[in-house]
């Protein structure tokens, strides 16, 4: 189906199978795990990221992200980390950016070293401190906009525009905006990743990931993939598939959701600041403006120092305190407690995330009851 349409239709007819047996209007399950092979034209098999389930997933996603190819996986992390050892070699350089969800950063922390690939860390999210960490043998350079959990905004088309001179490759982790509210491919990025448990999947029930570029790049990818083994299921590919659906009319209420929110928290007593890039008082406000449609249900808020945020969260009656996020119910976390309880305290405090700040998924709820919640949470 053609990228020219609107991503409200894409996300309904993106990918569509095409059921000639009984002609149904969604895609049937194909469970299999064991396939014939004698005078077949392809080898089918789940680790191969080839049964119908899985390719007519990939190709909506896609879709939506103007990209010719994708692959979908186990986990957003098994998107991640098969893209970048798919990429990367002994001896290979990475510029990774610093502001990164826990999961990626612990990560590349943990294993580039073991692999003989070398990285530098931006200090910063301007496009001179990406250009001062190049070295001779940087072959990719990774983003994550808007971040998690400060929702701090990278320029995107900058960055691609500085690899792109020199040859290197870019990836860019999408999550936070999904594809609704931004295409990171349309701005010159080679590769987007997502964590799919997240807003493409929408209703806290599934873990996938998604990765998403041209068939060159895919076709690598897919290579590493076979031997790494990071492929999904048919059940939760069909769980996807169906929630991708309606992420269009989802998106649109968190963004609604998520800005109201903000503003209200902004203007309260008991919270120091607000990090959304929706509000213009925000540092990336002016650029999200221009790479994003909409700013999205992410946001996250630091306590004044004399309110405790594990006490704040057990006054709550509606938002659940809970780890993930891009579900349809609201949810708030500690970030030094979950996706960033695996870097150090230092390492926390670089990236400028305090115990007393909170992350709030910004779900699809009335938006006066999300506010009243947190009204008499921080008030009582």
């Amino acid at each position: 189906m053609s990228n020219s349409r609107s991503y409200k239709t894409l996300c309904v007819h993106g990918g569509k199978f095409n059921d000639s047996l009984s002609h149904g209007s969604v895609t049937p399950i194909f469970p299999a795990t064991s396939h014939a092979y004698l005078d077949m034209e392809k080898i089918t098999y789940p680790r191969y990221y080839n049964t119908p389930n899985q390719e007519v997933l990939a190709a909506k996603i896609a879709a939506l992200e103007h990209g010719e190819a994708g692959l979908v996986f186990a986990s957003g992390m098994a998107a991640i980390s098969t893209t970048l050892l798919a990429l990367l070699r002994q001896g290979d350089h990475a510029v990774v950016q610093t502001k990164l969800y826990g999961g990626t950063t612990t990560f590349i922390n943990n294993c580039f070293n073991e692999f003989g690939i070398s990285f530098t860390t931006t200090s910063s999210l301007e496009i001179e401190d990406f250009k001062a960490c190049l070295q001779e043998k940087t072959r990719l350079i990774f983003i994550e906009t808007p971040s998690n959990p400060l929702l701090q905004i990278t320029d995107i088309a900058a960055v691609a525009k500085l690899a792109a001179k020199r040859g290197i490759i870019t990836v860019i982790d999408n999550t936070f905006a999904s594809p609704v509210n931004q295409n990171p491919l349309d701005l010159g990025i080679d590769i987007v990743v997502h964590s799919a448990t997240k807003y493409l999947g929408g209703h806290s029930d599934i873990c996938a990931g998604a990765v998403i570029s041209n068939k060159d790049f895919i076709s690598k990818i897919l290579h590493r993939g076979k031997n790494l083994g990071g492929s999904l299921n048919a059940q939760t590919c069909s769980l996807l598939e169906r929630s991708i659906k309606t992420l269009a009319l989802r998106m649109e209420q968190h963004n609604r959701n998520a800005q109201a929110i903000a503003e209200f928290l902004d203007k309260h007593a008991n919270v120091q600041k607000v990090y959304y890039p929706g509000l213009p008082s925000h540092d990336g406000y002016e650029l999200a403006k221009k790479q994003m449609r909409g700013f999205s249900g992410m946001l996250s808020f630091e306590l004044i120092p004399s309110i405790n945020p594990v006490i704040m969260q057990k006054k709550l009656k509606l938002i659940n305190p809970s780890m993930s996020l891009g579900g349809v119910e609201s949810t708030i976390c500690s970030p030094t407690l979950t996706s960033h309880s695996t870097l150090t305290p230092q390492a926390r405090a670089e990236q400028g995330i305090s115990d007393n700040l909170l992350r709030l998924s910004v779900g699809v709820e009335e938006t006066e009851d999300l506010i009243h919640d947190l009204k008499q949470a921080l008030e009582n």
